[in-house]
């Protein structure tokens, strides 16, 4: 059995209380904030000129679902470059519609769309609740206000196995567009149900239903996160992939003591649904953070080329655990475990941004941490799922490392992973902020 420290207990624990915290990309960029305000991180409006200094501790909000936070380091930025870590504050789930609410049958349903691409099956059955943001109207024009809803709320009931003879046989399939609509209510007569809903956000709010514009709201899981196994050393959660990495690099920022190069923690939305937006790894937010640093700091075109080519970037998105009741999904000589410390993630296709020489470095670097590394390569006959760190890599043209935990069932409503990685992966951070 794996002996856990106390502090690495204490680290797994503040995550799960990260992700009970965090329902939505929004709610994610939110409990950020708190998290960097309370270390003393400034605030940078991207619409205003910024101000900034050696050893200062800043970040910046792109649609209210994408935050970079930096640390500025004490050597030259142009001699050093870049240290960063990259991560995504969005999940795969089902989101609400704009119209969403349709009464029929005498009972209310809320009409969703499949956002990325979870497991459906595992929202079936589930204690399911609401959580995003509501645009409101203000006097000054409109501002976002966040939704959650601590209890259940909603729900996707299984039809019973009465009607649905082969569904042990054929798993559970569901149609997108007539079986994924989520129950809320009773139906009553010659009600609005959209007015009903509205009132329902409104109340929440403490607002006047009249003053709802519009609403992005996704459906989440209110079972909290929670320790299993004979000695606690597996942790469950929903969103574990990713926002265990953004709760990894976002620690090991929070923890670092000013550092010589300048290090820097992006989380970008829109990953789950390939980050071609402006909040996402695809846009311009992390290259217009990069230009505006480096001219606060008074480095001309060259200078900055010399430091973006001297940085490195960890792009962190969670691995596939090896899972002992289906070793053909897996390739034979890449099983990785969990509990064994952080995966360097390798596709020769560039599905990851791993080269041999970032490869090393990433190493390197968990040996000088005192922690394990494994190594993954996905089946040939699969077909491999990618991250941010070939997008960023690409446009940036700094040299990256695809790296995550291992864990099981990713894109289910439940995943699972172990408290060891949790703390290795913050250890192999921290050392990179070095």
């Amino acid at each position: 059995m794996p002996i856990i420290a106390p502090a690495v207990r204490q680290l797994t624990e503040d995550l799960l209380a990260f992700i009970d915290a965090s329902p939505s990309p929004w709610h994610v960029v939110d409990s950020t904030r708190q998290r960097l305000d309370a270390q003393g991180f400034s605030e940078l409006k991207e619409g205003e000129r910024w101000s900034v200094k050696a050893g200062g501790r800043y970040y910046v909000i792109r649609g209210g679902s994408s935050i970079i936070a930096f640390v500025v380091g004490s050597d030259s930025l142009e001699k050093t470059g870049l240290r960063m870590i990259g991560a995504h504050t969005d999940s795969p789930g089902l989101r609400l519609k704009p119209k969403a609410p349709h009464a029929a049958d005498g009972l209310v349903r809320l009409g969703v769309e499949v956002y990325g691409g979870p497991i459906l099956a595992t929202f079936a059955d589930r204690d399911l609740s609401l959580a995003g943001r509501v645009n409101v109207r203000t006097a000054a024009g409109h501002e976002a206000r966040l939704l959650k809803f601590n209890r259940s709320l909603v729900r996707l009931p299984n039809l019973a196995i009465h009607m649905n003879r082969d569904v042990n046989e054929n798993g559970l399939k569901l149609h997108k567009q007539n079986e994924l609509p989520l129950l809320l209510a009773m139906a009553e007569q010659h009600i609005d149900s959209d007015g009903k809903f509205r009132g329902l956000l409104a109340e929440h709010l403490e607002i006047e239903a009249t003053d709802i514009l519009n609403w992005e709201i996704c459906t989440y899981d209110t079972q909290p996160g929670s320790f299993w196994g004979p000695e606690l050393e597996f942790i469950a959660n929903s969103q574990l992939d990713n926002l265990a990495s953004c709760h990894a690099a976002l620690t090991a920022l929070l923890i670092s003591d000013a550092p010589q190069a300048t290090c820097m923690v992006a989380l970008f939305d829109h990953e789950e649904v390939g980050s071609e937006s402006a909040a996402g790894a695809g846009g311009s937010f992390v290259s217009d953070v990069i230009t505006r640093l480096s001219h606060n700091l008074g480095l001309d075109t060259e200078a900055q080329r010399c430091a973006i080519a001297n940085s490195f970037f960890i792009s962190a998105d969670m691995a596939h655990a090896w899972h002992p009741n289906y070793p053909a999904a897996y390739e034979p000589c890449h099983r990785v475990l969990v509990n064994s410390g952080p995966v360097i993630k390798t596709n020769a296709n560039q599905r990851y941004s791993t080269s041999a020489d970032t490869a090393a470095r990433f190493t390197q670097l968990c040996e000088q941490a005192g922690v394990p590394v494994q190594n993954y390569s996905h089946r040939t006959d699969l077909g491999c799922g990618s991250t941010i760190g070939p997008i960023v890599a690409s446009r940036l043209g700094i040299p990256s490392v695809d790296v995550g935990n291992p864990m099981w069932a990713m894109h289910s409503i439940r995943e699972s992973a172990g408290v060891l990685d949790h703390g290795y992966m913050i250890a192999a951070m921290s050392q990179s902020f070095v």
